[in-house]
């Protein structure tokens, strides 16, 4: 059964995890409301990601490149390539995000759905769990 995980202006439905295709890959829809805060730039230490736009328009930022994802539209972030995303639109958009390996898993998003949750994140907070996830942060 999928798991849905709200932080913020933000809505993640796993689909696959890598709990449940033993490693292979992470599958989830990605939900973004307009002008909704988003992560910091980062990358990847140990996996790729292939995004596929569903509806409305996410903006990427691709090692520099600014990319708009639209339904049918899609893009590959490499590990270790820098990138950030956001909805500049008025409306929400939606993509399919698909992880390989499937070495995240929905645990990093739970933990900052309850660090934001709990008020102000704290900046150093935020930093140690993306690390201790594998997602490295990039000053913007």
């Amino acid at each position: 059964m999928p798991e849905t995980i709200s932080i913020g202006g933000l809505k993640l439905e796993f689909l696959h995890s890598k709990d449940d295709t033993a490693g292979s890959l992470d599958m989830f829809k990605m939900t973004v409301a307009p002008n909704a805060r988003m992560p910091v730039p980062h990358y990847h230490e140990s996996w790729d990601e292939a995004v596929y736009g569903l509806d409305g328009t996410l903006r990427f930022r691709i090692d520099g490149q600014d990319v708009d994802i639209a339904p049918g539209q899609s893009a590959f972030i490499r590990r270790g390539v820098v990138h950030g995303f956001s909805n500049t639109t008025q409306a929400p958009a939606v993509c399919l995000a698909v992880l390989t390996p499937g070495v995240l898993g929905p645990g990093y998003f739970r933990e900052v759905a309850a660090l934001i949750g709990a008020g102000a994140p704290d900046p150093a907070r935020m930093k140690e769990i993306m690390l201790r996830h594998g997602l490295v942060p990039v000053a913007p």
